[in-house]
């Protein structure tokens, strides 16, 4: 059955979502489930949750993926669980583990585990054949003299990033050792965060990673993992220099401009890279560089894209992302899928300045833009915001599709240009 035939379950299945409360993509999730007639059991993290006592939702500690695990394990007498997904990164250990307790299909433990610390998945890959940044990693209690003697030693330009943080926070490109010495502490402060020990466990928040910065071109991968082969969903351009200090993602755009053979590519590190780290089942999505016709992965996740970046990809006869990735959950074949023809693409506002947001303005004239499908804005009057490096969110997400790649570039940034926001 082709996924342009897909048709709702005639027995419903039943998924436990690993969702932290700050997700943006819960009531994505939920209405994909009600469209596929899957139920749905929501496990949520204990530290953002002050009452649970609510019909189908368990309270869970994602920062102890042992004790969630066992969880969950008990809970299975009282009701039959078909699958477990993380919807991000916190949750993905903790489906790992209750998985294998419940011989549910998922990715090994000692995969997620890779994909969670960036230095581990920077040891699998260099020991792999594939192309790899050269790296070190340095604790955080380093004094004055010993930093100052590291950054002496060292050849720029690096790149600075945490080992256990996501979306670019604390990701810092360093150019001298003046440099250096000021993006480590700039770091170690993010480390130190209360928000960083909520995403992260605390073995994670002791030492930075220290890249080879790699020039070129960027893209994102979203595909599934069946038995260890990958079905591409889409790849990405991301038509905005990335080339620091800072790493904040704007502009995704689909399909990709570049050649059929620099897609091969990319793909191919991609599923090699897949293999290396054990990853064989779900949601995956990976970050690369093209570099001297050599492809590097930056990162890979054994998720889906976050924010609300799927709302860019509809596939078959208009099924979202969410909807195939809980189809694959339950075991139906989504082998046959293939996305919408137009291109599509999305805009994640970036924060101008650190403050707190009082309101924006021009969101009609963005909507009006020709090709622009939608305008979405996170934060409310009074909330506080915190742009890249030092926080983790943006201000939105603009949505556009059009005839090709280039057109639906040009309509986001002539969007954003109609946004005005104030911030205080």
């Amino acid at each position: 059955m082709g996924i342009g035939d897909f048709k709702v379950r005639d027995n419903p299945a039943t998924v436990l979502l690993l969702i932290p409360s700050h997700s943006y993509r819960t009531s994505d999730f939920m209405r994909a489930a009600s469209d596929l007639n899957i139920s749905v059991i929501v496990g949520i993290d204990t530290e953002f949750v002050l009452n649970t006592n609510q019909e189908g939702v368990i309270a869970l500690d994602f920062s102890d993926p042992d004790k969630a695990a066992e969880m969950i394990y008990q809970f299975r007498p009282e009701i039959h669980i078909d699958a477990i997904l993380a919807v991000d990164d916190a949750g993905t250990l903790v489906a790992a583990k209750a998985s294998s307790m419940l011989e549910l299909p998922h990715n090994s433990v000692s995969s997620v585990e890779l994909t969670r610390d960036k230095y581990a998945l920077r040891r699998a890959l260099s020991a792999s054949k594939l192309p790899s940044p050269d790296y070190k990693l340095f604790n955080t209690a380093q004094s004055e003299d010993d930093l100052e003697y590291i950054a002496d030693s060292i050849e720029y330009p690096v790149v600075l990033k945490p080992r256990g943080l996501s979306g670019s926070q604390g990701v810092i490109r360093a150019d001298s050792s003046l440099e250096f010495v000021e993006v480590f502490s700039r770091i170690k402060d993010i480390l130190e965060s209360d928000s960083s020990l909520e995403e992260c466990g605390a073995d994670l928040l002791t030492s930075i990673l220290v890249e080879d910065y790699i020039p070129g071109p960027e893209f994102a991968l979203e595909g599934v993992l069946d038995r260890g082969n990958l079905t591409v969903l889409a790849l990405f351009d991301k038509p905005d220099p990335l080339v620091g200090p800072f790493f904040e993602e704007t502009i995704y755009v689909t399909p990709t401009r570049y050649s059929d053979d620099v897609q091969a590519q990319i793909i191919s590190t991609i599923q090699s890279a897949c293999r290396t780290l054990g990853l064989t089942h779900g949601p995956v999505h990976a970050e690369v560089r093209l570099d001297n016709c050599e492809v590097f992965l930056i990162d890979l996740a054994g998720r889906s894209v976050g924010g609300l970046c799927a709302r860019t990809l509809s596939f078959g006869s208009g099924l979202s992302l969410e909807e195939i990735i809980l189809t694959h959950a339950v075991g139906d074949d989504i082998s046959q899928l293939n996305r919408e023809s137009s291109a599509a693409g999305v805009m994640m506002i970036p924060i101008p300045t650190a403050g707190i947001f009082q309101k924006v303005s021009g969101i009609d004239a963005a909507e009006n833009i020709s090709g622009i499908e939608s305008v979405t804005i996170i934060p409310t009057s009074g909330d506080e915001v915190v742009p890249l490096p030092d926080g983790n969110e943006y201000l939105g997400f603009i949505f556009s599709k059009g005839e090709n790649s280039q057109s639906v570039e040009n309509s986001l940034r002539e969007a954003h240009d109609q946004l005005q926001f104030e911030i205080i």
